[in-house]
């Protein structure tokens, strides 16, 4: 049974990388470079923001202006010293955690610097690696670490007088050396900048901020540098996951700094590859009763041919035309969310089509914030003043173009190398559904696709229950996660601890 903990117990583990619907209907054209509709992302993401109980303060994180220019080390951390109470959930003790954090100051940037956090477990029969799951929200690009860490697959859980609860199914269970998590772009979380010149608009400046953060990290830590080294992440990961492997993966073969163990990495409920994934959103929707055969006639013939057209516009030119794909293309979701609250009358949880949201509030992660507010947590952070920006809107907004980019392009050429990749998927998420994600990891074509398609299902079963349906052939799964939605470890820890234990030891 979980234990309470100290409030100012907080350990840092994981990050990953979710994204957010748009839940307003968006107009079915073009648009123009000086429309008034290009402020619309960032007034959907300060509204999506309140859906989930955020209020965070700032736009952005600019951090502390004094900070500009200086000549601290390139990596700076502490151990974190916090008193916690009640036994551990697994095998780990707080000892045997290990909690780091600091400061990373990123070469080729005026003034960026991403927060880190590590937990390096020393259990013996645990699988010897590094992880670094990537984690943002249920936001697309703008959102901090620690929605994962504390609501789904870190080694706590946040009781509601603000004390922290063990996670029995923590990912911290099977690691047996270092978890690193990072607050990333630039602007979120506890990360920041003191120059808008550092905002990211682009998985080449992402990743390559990523990139050099992992060089200083190894650097710091050559002890972790033999490991094997996973990336994993959920939704808008999709996009960060594949451009970070291509560039550790680039790294490696132009023998750029410390080789990097890349070994695999896992996407959860992942927009990767959207001309393929927004067509299936009716599919989805007509397949699971949220609409009838005539909405799906209609959305079929009036709305998915221009959301094509101006995706294939928005990978040949870029710019301008991929905020038009944004525009153009989410209005088959925002007509899909408009029918069901008109037939069901009720606003549906698209994050999980089983449930509904009560009023505006789809989640409540208001004690992240409270529990981070805490001047006795930032100190043990240290991150001292520096404010948490739980979601950036400003973040959101700078990332828009990237929106609708196809990053599946980058990931055969890793499939190539042995490079193991793992999609999962929750049944019931709407927004990043399991058909769409199905349909683009099938279309990819690598010299396996062949194979891979013609491969049997098979079921995933934990515990002697079938806890989804899974497709594997070489370096390549596919899994479909049975009562999950968006947030797969949220909903079925223990298959999704068990998911990514078997697969990081080659036995999934």
């Amino acid at each position: 049974m979980a234990k309470a903990l100290s409030h100012v117990s907080l350990s840092c583990l994981l990050l990953l990388l979710l994204l957010s619907p748009l839940s307003s209907a968006i107009r079915n054209h073009v648009m123009a470079k000086s429309s008034p509709l290009r402020s619309f992302p960032k007034t959907q993401a300060q509204k999506l923001i309140k859906s989930f109980n955020l209020s965070p303060k700032h736009d952005i994180n600019n951090g502390d202006v004094g900070h500009v220019m200086d000549e601290s080390p390139m990596m700076v951390e502490k151990p974190l010293r916090l008193p916690v109470l009640g036994d551990p959930a697994g095998n780990n003790s707080i000892q045997d955690l290990g909690h780091h954090a600091g400061y990373y100051r990123l070469p080729n940037t005026v003034d960026a610097r991403y927060v880190r956090c590590s937990t390096s477990s020393l259990n013996p029969g645990t699988i010897t690696l590094t992880t670094l799951l990537l984690y943002g929200s249920l936001e697309a690009p703008g959102c901090g670490s620690e929605l994962a860490l504390f609501y789904e697959n870190g080694p706590f859980h946040i009781a509601n007088n603000l004390s922290l609860l063990w996670n029995e199914f923590g990912w911290d269970q099977f690691v047996k050396e270092n978890d690193t998590s990072v607050d990333q772009p630039t602007g979120t979380g506890f990360s920041y900048s003191s120059s808008a010149n550092d905002t990211r608009h682009d998985e080449n400046g992402v990743s390559n901020d990523l990139y050099n953060f992992l060089q200083g990290f190894f650097k710091l830590h050559p002890q972790y540098v033999n490991n094997d080294f996973y990336i994993t992440g959920e939704s808008y990961a999709g996009h960060y996951i594949p451009a970070f492997a291509s560039r550790v993966h680039q790294g490696n073969k132009a023998k750029e700094g410390i080789f990097i163990n890349l070994k695999g990495f896992a996407i959860g409920n992942g927009l990767t590859d959207p001309i393929i994934q927004y067509p299936a959103y009716p599919d989805f929707a007509l397949d699971m009763n949220l609409i009838q055969q005539s909405d799906y006639d209609n959305i079929e013939s009036e709305l998915v041919p221009p959301c094509t057209q101006a995706a294939s516009l928005c990978g040949a030119n870029g710019g301008d035309s991929c905020t038009n794909a944004y525009e153009v293309c989410n209005s088959i979701f925002s007509r899909i969310l408009s029918i069901t609250e008109f037939v069901a009358y009720f606003c549906l949880q698209y994050y999980d089509i089983r449930k509904q949201c009560v009023g505006q509030l789809c989640y409540d992660f208001s004690n992240m914030e409270n529990l981070l507010d805490e001047q006795s947590v930032r100190d043990a952070l240290g991150v001292g003043d520096i404010e948490y920006v739980s979601c950036s809107s400003t973040v959101y907004d700078a990332m828009i173009t990237d929106w609708m980019r196809n990053l599946e392009v980058g990931i055969p050429a890793l499939l190539e190398d042995g490079i193991k990749m793992l999609a999962y998927a929750g049944e019931y998420d709407l927004i990043c559904n399991w058909l769409g994600n199905s349909n683009w990891v099938h279309a990819m074509a690598w010299s396996g696709q062949k194979d891979f398609t013609a491969a049997s299902n098979v079921s995933f079963v934990v515990d002697g229950a079938e806890k989804g349906v899974m497709k594997s052939y070489g370096p390549l799964t596919f899994l479909k996660v049975h009562d999950a939605g968006h947030l797969v470890p949220m909903d079925q820890p223990k298959a999704a601890l068990e998911m990514l234990r078997r697969w990081t030891q080659g036995s999934l």
